[in-house]
């Protein structure tokens, strides 16, 4: 599998980071088989939060034996100093590991979430002491919604982040607002040399009213082997480290397999995806 180095942090990061969503709902043994397929495939990045459930137990026991295989990037969604000084060790003990290599502020999704993290007492706080005292190496930030990227730029703008994490596929980048945004923040972030996470290659809508969400993910997925190529390649074709894997680990093998034969799709394919957009519901209100 292709690598790219990670901005700053100069770690060569897989084209396909393992997102350990996938994990968080599956017992021991189910998750130890998705870890081993993430070997096997050469990814070296993971992404993980306590907020996923219990995905931070599962992964603990290969964090323990090869943690030196991984960098790994973990998050806060609490926006108080205290609370998320605490959280950090909480997970680090879930983790079975002493320090991560990337933490984050996690869901930043608006403006206001985003100066609660920055007020006097505020998670940011936390983050910067994890760091003073090597309980991490890199800071980041992480958002979604419809905001995000112009979040991420205000942010960068008050602090030196590492690493940014944003939604970024081809039913986005048809908005002219999300994508003149997107442009604005990619090209911010590549001057800065910082690492650039990319999430929902794969979103194709959100679940219908009394649907039966026959995947663990939040929206509705493409499962098809050509539509994920296609979201990946559209993703990774523009200046970014590396997509995010699903949320379900039923869909992990198709990726990785995309990720392996992975070529960039030039401004033409692009343009013809894009153009494909209106088929899709937009996942964002």
């Amino acid at each position: 599998m292709e690598t790219r180095r990670f901005g700053r942090t100069g770690h060569m990061s897989s084209v396909v980071i393992f997102g350990a969503f996938a994990v968080g709902q599956l017992e021991q043994d189910q998750a130890d088989e998705t870890m081993q397929l993430v070997l096997d495939h050469g990814v070296n990045h993971i992404d993980i939060a306590p907020s996923y459930y219990d995905a931070e137990l599962r992964v603990g026991p290969w964090m323990e034996g090869y943690r030196d295989r991984f960098f790994l990037g973990c998050k806060t969604g609490i926006r108080d100093r205290e609370g998320a000084w605490r959280e950090a060790h909480e997970s680090l003990e879930r983790l079975r590991t002493d320090k991560f290599d990337l933490y984050q502020l996690h869901a930043v999704t608006t403006m206001e979430e985003l100066d609660a993290c920055f007020a006097r007492g505020g998670s940011l706080e936390a983050l910067a002491r994890a760091r003073d005292e090597g309980l991490t190496r890199y800071l980041g930030i992480t958002s979604h919604g419809l905001q995000a990227p112009a979040v991420q730029m205000e942010a960068l703008r008050r602090f030196d982040f590492d690493s940014l994490l944003l939604p970024l596929n081809f039913t986005l980048w048809a908005r002219d607002d999300y994508r003149r945004d997107m442009q604005a923040l990619l090209e911010m972030a590549n001057d800065r040399d910082v690492g650039i996470m990319a999430i929902k290659a794969w979103a194709k809508k959100p679940w219908d009213d009394g649907e039966k969400h026959v995947y663990d993910t939040w929206y509705q997925p493409f499962d098809d082997p050509a539509m994920i190529e296609q979201g990946l390649r559209f993703t990774l074709s523009h200046p970014v480290t590396a997509a995010i894997s699903a949320g379900d680990a039923r869909l992990l093998p198709m990726i990785l397999e995309a990720a392996e034969r992975y070529q960039p799709l030039d401004e033409a394919a692009q343009g013809e995806l894009v153009a494909t957009a209106d088929q899709y519901e937009m996942i964002f209100v």
